[in-house]
């Protein structure tokens, strides 16, 4: 079975960018496109991993992924914090609010394929 890459983005363009990368891989994508539908789908879905943008509608990344890393049936989905705030500090709040991993856009590519493979396995 495909593992399952959930996506929290509100940008289509940075939607539609991900999902032509993933495109190319055996991941299955699934996608949100506010802070509280992802929290949502990830309690819906279980995916095998999150990647969350910080700067999202209804409530930001960060709280998006603390809740997510408050429920117990969710805590061990890693989380990578896809981020255009690529300010010093912003990776440690990253960090500090549950996600295991960061990546400023504009991001390549290859580097995203990288992280998420390196999680996943």
């Amino acid at each position: 079975m495909s593992k399952r890459i959930l996506m929290v983005e509100d940008t289509e363009d940075n939607r539609q960018i991900i999902r032509d990368l993933m495109g190319t891989t055996e991941y299955e994508l699934i996608e949100a496109a506010d802070g509280a539908a992802g929290v949502a789908a990830a309690a819906a879905v279980k995916p095998d991993l999150i990647l969350m943008d910080i700067q999202l509608p209804v409530i930001d990344g960060y709280e998006a992924a603390r809740r997510i890393k408050a429920n117990p049936e969710l805590r061990h989905i890693p989380i990578i914090a896809v981020t255009s705030y690529a300010l010093s500090g912003d990776e440690a709040k990253a960090l500090a609010a549950g996600c295991d991993d960061y990546l400023a856009k504009p991001f390549s590519p290859r580097e995203l394929l990288a992280k998420v493979r390196g999680l996943l396995g």
